[in-house]
């Protein structure tokens, strides 16, 4: 019972309340079975855990029942019986009371993981281990640490510690922090309690500036190679395999003269290590034994899983950091992982990538700023729950209503929703529901008039995507070219609601934007009208004009210059939107001002708390 109550007060130290109304349909991620024992709920009186491994059964299954005040979870291993803890965490209201279920559940992909970028911005241990926290209460059991990128390599060195010297950092990046051997294996440690694994990545021989900067020379050179190969040693001695199974090597973005050669040389210092690599694809030529991390969408587009010739990680679904938490979180959820319903010997599972290129100098923002946790749980759900091909065109783009993909999503937006408000209470969650939200979309050939009878489609959403929505209906996009859209609006009383609007979503990887508007005016010369009256910001803007750069920033002085609130529409001020009683309309002009801009229509009626908190308004309707 102690060790049992052990387990359980893991995953309730990170949550500010339970569930007020406990119930089995508002899991998240959904198991593979729910059988309801009765319609009431009991209160709580006694825990029995036990590990049972039984032949065939997936290594992560665990059985759940709760009946007559009494819970039992019968687990395949430690990991299957902390997820079985995380579902009764779940279920369990703020008076300790459960509904009576029996659940068998096990996940349909082996690696179900986030990763952080902790080499261009630094992360305090605190803030990973309150990360982990998360991906634990939700079933993920890799973190995939990204411990070296151009500004720092963020691993204690012995043998050369100028590595760790400020002096070859670049200002402003959290110059001279590291994680010492220590504190690396305290984070293991620390996972591992919780079932989750790290895979530390090292990058080579790419997004190594630092490298060049300390020691002159470039990590594939000869001499470059003498000095990370004792590097690497030094890693393993300190780091033991059965704490650190796999080491990402990185290996893309970078040319070099001898890429295969340089790419054995990794992967045999690796194995000899007994570890197993990973590297990014696309990226330098691995072989046939190093899994293939795929981050780049098109690949994934196309991936006959089947035909593919090594072991995989999908990481093509998106990263955070780019896109708005809104468009991601409805992505992420109509996924359908590695292109199959559940793993194959090569379709390994999914890992989630938050990038900050962009300089972070308030960290309490960074997960607002980039949809995370709603976008961590809709991802959970997806990789647990296994994979459903919804068959559609872009899946930025939200499905009509009469599809079984809008469906499940509104579902899901619900589920989500009651663990928003319950739950995740300690975190800014910047997302409310919206799939239902429906637009009809025109582009005029005269500019400043909607013509309905130009009307090219429907979209559903609060937040459209404008490239997408172009790409599947065959628009060619032109610079300076207008988007119009239109809904309708109800409700029962003269009101005054609030909305996110906004008309960009920048990347936080990079700094290509139309900035913040002018004072008074939206960014981007987007425009709005509620019932044929134009609505302007609600907030004076603090830098208005500022951060309009029309080219990309990577590795140049505006990607050291940190987001805020203001740049991000919905992290701002809501706009005061004034309706009367029945229906009114909303009109929306979205530019599209040059070519490679995050082009997006985003309106999202919102309400918030006493304590700054979103929600939806209950009662207004669309069409």
């Amino acid at each position: 019972m102690k060790k049992t109550l052990a387990i359980i007060s893991l995953l309730v130290c990170m949550f500010a309340s339970a569930y007020a109304n406990p119930t089995a349909q508002n899991l998240i991620p959904q198991p593979k079975q729910i059988k309801y024992l009765s319609k009431k709920t009991v209160k709580l009186k006694s825990v029995d855990i036990k590990i049972i491994p039984t032949d065939g059964a997936p290594s992560e299954q665990y059985t759940l029942t709760t009946k007559r005040g009494k819970a039992i979870i019968i687990a395949q291993s430690k990991q299957a019986e902390i997820w079985g803890a995380a579902t009764l965490r779940q279920l369990t209201d703020k008076e300790g009371r459960v509904p009576e279920v029996e659940i068998i559940d096990y996940p349909s992909f082996p690696i179900r993981g986030f990763m952080h970028d902790t080499g261009r911005n630094f992360r305090e241990i605190e803030l990973l281990k309150r990360d982990i926290d998360l991906m634990s209460a939700y079933k993920l059991n890799v973190f995939h640490w990204h411990l070296t990128d151009n500004p720092a390599w963020r691993i204690e060195s012995h043998a050369y510690p100028e590595l760790n010297d400020a002096k070859y950092h670049p200002k402003g990046r959290d110059e001279g922090k590291f994680y010492t051997y220590d504190q690396i294996r305290e984070l293991i440690a620390y996972a591992k309690e919780r079932g989750v694994m790290i895979i530390p990545e090292i990058d080579m021989p790419g997004h190594s500036q630092y490298f060049n900067r300390t020691f002159g020379c470039g990590m594939a050179t000869p001499r470059g190679m003498e000095i990370l190969e004792v590097c690497l040693k030094e890693f393993f001695k300190e780091i033991p395999q059965q704490d650190c199974p796999y080491l990402h090597i990185g290996s893309d973005e970078v040319k070099v003269d001898d890429p295969k050669g340089f790419m054995s040389f990794c992967e045999k210092i690796v194995r000899d290590h007994q570890r197993i690599p990973i590297a990014w694809n696309p990226g330098l030529p691995p072989d046939d034994g190093t899994i293939g991390q795929i981050w780049y969408a098109s690949i994934g587009d196309t991936l006959d899983v089947k035909s593919h010739p090594r072991k995989f990680i999908d990481s093509y679904m998106g990263y955070l950091n780019n896109g708005c938490p809104m468009v991601n979180t409805s992505r992420y959820f109509l996924h359908n992982p590695c292109n199959t319903e559940s793993s194959t010997d090569n379709a390994l599972g999914g890992i989630l990538c938050l990038w900050n290129d962009v300089n972070v100098d308030d960290h309490s923002k960074l997960l607002p700023h980039n949809g995370m946790p709603e976008g961590l749980l809709a991802f959970a759900e997806r990789f647990w729950v296994g994979g459903k091909d919804y068959g559609l065109s872009s899946e930025t783009m939200i499905p009509s209503p009469q599809s079984q993909a809008h469906k499940d999503l509104v579902e899901f937006e619900k589920r989500l929703s009651y663990h928003r408000d319950n739950l995740l209470t300690d975190y800014n969650v910047r997302w409310v529901a919206n799939a239902s939200i429906k637009w009809q979309v025109t582009f005029p050939s005269i500019g400043g008039v909607l013509h309905d009878e130009m009307q090219v489609a429907n979209a559903w959403g609060g937040v459209i995507d404008m490239h997408a929505f172009c790409k599947k209906y065959g628009i060619t996009p032109v610079p300076k070219m207008n988007a119009w859209l239109k809904t309708e609006i109800y409700v029962e009383r003269d009101t005054t609601i609030m909305a996110l609007v906004g008309f960009e979503s920048p990347s936080r990887a990079n700094r290509i934007s139309d900035g913040i508007g002018p004072q008074g005016k939206w960014e981007s010369q987007g425009r709005v009208w509620i019932n044929g009256k134009e609505i302007f910001p609600s907030q004076q803007w603090n830098e208005p004009g500022k951060y309009r750069y029309h080219y990309n920033t990577w590795h140049k002085a505006p990607n050291e210059l940190p987001y805020t609130d203001e740049q991000l529409f919905w992290m701002r001020e809501p706009a005061h939107i004034p309706l009367r009683a029945g229906w009114n309309s909303v009109v929306m002009c979205a530019p599209r001002l040059f070519n490679i801009n995050n082009w997006i229509a985003a309106f999202i009626p919102v309400s918030i708390d006493s304590n700054g908190k979103l929600h939806e308004i209950e009662g207004i309707k669309f069409r």
